[in-house]
């Protein structure tokens, strides 16, 4: 698969996610909707915000990161906008139960580091 064609996939499917989360803002009613409709908002928002952090992860990497190989960098972006994007989503979600306070927010954060951490050593030793 070449760049262009990567670019031009992920922005489309990006583009389409987005739509699905303004489809769900506009028709689903918080007031009266079962836990359907919560699963649906999550995760309508945290398929485009990997989408959208991917693109621009990969973006940012390849004007300014130009050493580094273009898989790489694809691989990177898109593991990293995944684990920012469980972040905002799982601060949403402790935000609606009255549960965002900053200790969870550290713990939350300090785990989501590990487990990046973890990645990044578990890449290096394993090539």
């Amino acid at each position: 698969m070449t760049l262009r064609f990567y670019l031009i996939i992920m922005t489309a499917t990006t583009a389409i996610c987005w739509l699905a989360f303004v489809l769900v803002i506009n028709m689903v009613d918080p007031e009266i909707t079962n836990w359907i409709g919560f699963l649906l908002f999550y995760l309508s928002l945290f398929v485009s915000l990997i989408g959208t952090a991917s693109i621009i992860g990969f973006l940012v990497r390849f004007i300014i990161l130009r050493k580094e190989l273009i898989f790489r960098s694809v691989k990177e972006a898109f593991r990293q906008s995944f684990l920012l994007s469980f972040l905002i989503v799982a601060s949403l979600l402790l935000l609606s139960r009255d549960l965002f306070t900053w200790f969870n927010m550290v713990m939350l954060a300090v785990s989501l580091t590990v487990l990046e951490f973890f990645l990044v050593s578990y890449k290096t030793t394993n090539h």
